[in-house]
């Protein structure tokens, strides 16, 4: 039996969720292309609650799960966000951009998301609303593989949060693909930097569409961390990058050519983020 239900208040979701499983809606921009049409089951619609949408900043920077990228790219955050603001604007084309989510582009777990390498360099949590509770996991411990993460069943991606530890200094985005728009990542880097004194005081690095998951290097961060500015390109070796990186064959790239590719990308993005 088919059930569509579009709950206007997080009472009612939590009394949807505990009815048992559904297939979740927010944009349906992933949804609907991989479902080829026809939403087979309960289909949870989750566009009308109020809590799931929106941005606010108290301390922390909380995103609602299913805030647009549109709504992301034209807000006015802080330039630790600027990579994910620049992401935002590179999702799909400004249709998708329009409707879809956050919270889809996250739950949908593609290594190419554009979103999430933004995300990670901002130490983001997601936040998971069930029928009794609302727990809270980093988004890299949230991320468990292509189309595979730790959401139960009974539960929906509610928020994306910033810590505000994770908004010091500004970030920049910088993406590879086989064109300059509508394309799917072959590589891509956001680095968040925090300069005082002509040092660097803190950094945070993320690459995604180059093994199953995007990830931190947590290499090159340790290498950066205290490095004068003026040291960073020469610092960013290929062995430093290669530490961390599990590069994959697929389709649009070798793992040969990502690897390469990633360490030009990693050095633009973090003299982006110092510019």
């Amino acid at each position: 039996m088919r059930i569509y239900a579009r709950p206007t208040s997080l009472p009612e979701l939590r009394s949807h969720l505990a009815k048992g499983p559904h297939r979740v809606l927010a944009g349906g921009t992933d949804l609907y292309p991989s479902a080829a049409g026809q939403l087979d089951g309960s289909v949870l619609d989750l566009m009308a609650v109020p809590g799931l949408r929106g941005i606010t900043v108290a301390g922390d920077l909380r995103i609602g799960a299913c805030t647009t990228w549109t709504e992301i790219a034209t807000a006015d955050l802080p330039p630790a966000a600027r990579a994910l603001q620049q992401a935002a604007v590179q999702v799909g084309g400004r249709q998708i951009q329009n409707v879809g989510t956050i919270g889809g582009n996250l739950c949908n777990a593609s290594p190419a998301a554009d979103g999430i390498p933004p995300l990670l360099a901002c130490d983001a949590r997601v936040e998971l609303t069930s029928p009794t509770d609302i727990r809270e996991i980093a988004l890299s411990d949230f991320l468990q593989g292509p189309r595979k993460t730790a959401r139960r069943e009974d539960e929906v991606l509610s928020a994306v949060i910033l810590p505000g530890a994770g908004l010091g200094g500004r970030s920049d985005f910088v993406k590879l693909g086989a064109r300059a728009y509508l394309v799917i990542s072959i590589a891509m880097v956001a680095a968040r930097i925090v300069v005082q004194d002509g040092r660097i005081a803190a950094c945070a690095i993320a690459v995604g569409s180059c093994s199953a998951t995007a990830r931190r290097l947590q290499m090159a961060e340790s290498v950066l961390l205290g490095a004068d500015i003026a040291m960073v390109t020469s610092l960013l070796t290929a062995g430093v990058i290669a530490e961390d990186l599990a590069p994959i064959d697929d389709i649009r790239a070798t793992a040969a050519y990502r690897s390469d590719a990633a360490v030009e990308l990693v050095k633009r993005a973090v003299l982006g983020a110092m510019a």
